[in-house]
């Protein structure tokens, strides 16, 4: 290959990167070593070809070469850039002597998909194989890598073996191998490196390649268009790219075997594949690896919306009245936070985050998305709240160049089918009873919120500035006829402590009362300073659907901030009864003279535009009860009021319930005026 070409070509595709809208995350790089390295990869689209040897030149900084399939080299735009990138036709008569001169010197690595073929359809497993399935024809998954990392890993050791021998045949491979450095060459080890490619979300969409194709072919065929959507996708919108690296497969142990040991001293000239590859005990060990980085690639898939939304949708049992939209929710939820709990599986970052907007107002479109995905391709009819769902087409195979198109939920499922402990959690909470599972989603709520509580108190505990956990901990009383329950949120600084008589008091007037604890109080002002008022936002949610699944009805209410996050809330979610809010601040300014030196002090640092300083800035507080409150205030929480503030006030006049607003006019912390405009 010509060297000056490959930099070329990967300086080319690194320009190119910065137009695609792609997010590419890598993981697992330290299992890469050193050495005769073999990457075997999934193979789902032709992009494949082209970005993987990049970012892995970029890891290692050696020349990545690949064997990609024929077909792609009869496509003159990528039979040039595939070459200059270290492509190499499959087809390609000399390619076993190229990939064992350039694997042994370690010099080069490569890149196989043992899949041989894009599987379009990701359908690998029957009767609990690796089968392939394209157009009618089954067969397994190639071994050309094994093959190729036992050739290479036996020529090692049989240079070994004839130089420790002083052998004429030593000699002769060294000069039909052209090595140069013979000690490298022996210091070295082959290892097969598996490698996980998953794209979300992954469905088709139309994209600036498949809007010139429409135009200048007068009909383009199913087929090219199910390859243009899919990949423009990928290069043209902000799709999640992870590339994960497995455990690496060292080739030398399968050398032990009393025929290879044989045959690596034999004297005479031999050739391996005349004289070893024909034999039964290589095919088993081929088999018997291929096996083990088809398991692994597999084992890899990141987990994403897509594929849990897909499982429970295909084993939620069928339901002539329909499924019940809310019930699907919760399963995903609840499936999502076994998967992540799990740690056996790789999942995606997104599910590290909170997801207790799946099961509020869905603001990220995970189901909205996924829907309207299943409704386009008739999988789903939804119809009042409810799903009827076609079980066939979770059976019934597309064609195989146009099942991304026609039905890319079943694409999603097929997946999940190697990675059979996660099938078989979403197939177990897909089928749990209703009640069940809105029993297990609160206390799984519940679990969550007092271990997130009870991490944050430790990590940023400080000997005599924080409170007692009681101060913090949130505070759930429950009674058994209530009238309604009552979700009510202390204010900026403070905790749930501050609600407690109040709370009492609901109680005993036969209210279900449940006051949060906001992110980042109850605990130190290091903590408050590094948290968002997204996540003030996502603690009252995760309290909301905790009563959501304990009472039929909920009002929600709040003092200061905790009155602007509790109408917040009620612009959102329609299941609310009513809304109190107790001396509401609209903005920075309403609140008056009590928080004017903290406003000053934020002011300034924008002023002097030094955003780094701000999570290390703390103005002194005088609170009236300084048992519960921080006697610091830091600056980058009033930095996140000031934008909950921004966010609230055009959302106001969506407010369409019963609502109670409630300000003194002599506060002194809250300026009323602000309480009037409201």
């Amino acid at each position: 290959m010509n060297r000056f070409a490959f930099e070329l070509s990967s300086y080319t595709l690194k320009t190119f990167s910065g137009f695609s809208k792609a997010n590419i995350k890598i993981l697992g790089k330290h299992h890469i070593p050193d050495g005769s390295v073999i990457f075997t990869a999934n193979h789902f689209t032709r992009i494949e070809t082209i970005f993987l040897p990049y970012h892995i030149h970029n890891i290692t900084k050696k020349e990545i070469w690949s064997l990609a399939a024929a077909e792609l080299f009869d496509v003159p735009v990528l039979q040039g850039f595939l070459k200059n990138l270290g492509g190499v036709s499959t087809g390609d008569p000399h390619r076993d002597e190229l990939i064992l001169k350039t694997l042994l010197s370690g010099n080069v690595q490569w890149i196989i998909f043992p899949e041989g073929m894009m599987v379009k359809n990701k359908k690998l497993i029957k009767k609990d194989q690796f089968i392939l399935t394209d157009e009618g024809t089954q067969r397994r998954p190639h071994t050309g890598a094994a093959i190729v990392a036992l050739r290479c890993e036996f020529y090692r050791e049989r240079l070994r073996r004839m130089k420790d021998m002083g052998e004429p045949e030593f000699e002769r491979l060294v000069q039909l191998f052209e090595i140069e450095n013979i000690d490298q060459v022996l210091a070295r080890e082959t290892h097969i490196v598996p490698v996980n490619i998953t794209y979300y979300p992954a469905s088709p969409k139309e994209n600036i390649l498949s809007k010139i194709a429409r135009i200048v072919m007068k009909e383009p065929s199913k087929r090219v268009m199910d390859e243009l959507m899919t990949e423009g996708n990928m290069l043209f919108s902000n799709m999640d790219i992870n590339i994960r690296f497995g455990e690496p497969i060292n080739i030398k142990g399968y050398l032990n075997d009393p025929y290879i040991e044989s045959m690596l001293t034999v004297k005479r000239k031999i050739k391996f594949d005349d004289d070893i590859s024909s034999k039964q005990i290589i095919r088993q060990f081929s088999i018997t690896i291929m096996e083990k980085y088809m398991s692994t690639v597999y084992a890899m898939t990141t987990l994403n919306y897509d594929h849990v939304l897909a499982g429970i949708l295909k084993h939620f049992p069928y339901r002539k009245e329909g499924i019940d939209i809310y019930e699907f929710k919760c399963k995903v939820y609840f499936a999502i936070d076994w998967l992540v709990s799990d740690k056996t599986c790789c999942v995606s970052d997104i599910f590290l985050e909170n997801q207790i907007h799946l099961l509020t107002d869905d603001r990220f479109k995970r189901f909205a998305d996924f829907f309207t995905i299943a409704e386009n391709t008739n999988v789903i009819e939804i119809k009042e709240d409810k799903i009827f769902k076609d079980q066939t087409k979770f059976i019934t195979q597309s064609n195989f160049h146009t099942i991304r198109i026609e039905n890319p939920i079943l694409v999603m499922v097929n997946e999940l089918e190697p990675v059979k402990e996660v099938e078989k959690i979403l197939k177990r909470v897909a089928q749990k009873p209703r009640d069940e599972i809105i029993g297990l989603v609160k206390d799984c709520i519940l679990e969550k919120i007092e271990k997130d509580f009870v991490r944050e108190y430790e990590d940023h505990y400080i000997e005599g500035e924080s409170k007692e956990k009681r101060i913090g901990r949130p505070l759930f009383l429950k009674h058994e006829n209530p009238i309604a329950a009552i979700l009510l949120i202390h204010g900026y600084m403070a905790a749930p402590e501050e609600m407690k008589a109040f709370a009492h008091y609901l109680h005993e007037k036969s209210f279900t009362v449940y006051v949060p604890r906001l992110k980042g109080h109850g605990t130190a002002p290091e903590d408050l300073a590094e948290t968002t008022y997204e996540q003030w936002i996502e603690s009252v949610e995760e309290a909301f659907i905790v009563l959501r699944h304990s009472c039929k009805k909920i009002i929600v209410g709040g003092f200061s901030t905790g009155a602007g996050l509790a109408l917040e809330l009620s612009t959102r979610l329609d299941d609310i009864e009513a809304v109190f809010a107790v001396a509401p601040p609209m903005r920075l300014q309403d609140l008056g003279s009590y928080f004017v030196p903290a406003i000053d002090a934020w002011n300034a640092m924008i002023k002097k535009i030094r955003l780094d300083a701000i999570a290390k800035e703390f103005i002194e507080n005088h609170p009236e009860n300084p048992h519960i409150n921080y006697i610091r205030n830091p600056i980058a929480g009033i930095h996140q009021l000031e934008k909950l503030m921004e966010y609230l006030e055009p959302k106001l006049k969506t407010i369409a319930k019963p609502t109670l607003v409630v300000q003194s006019r002599k506060d002194p912390v809250v300026n009323p005026r602000g309480t009037l405009k409201l």
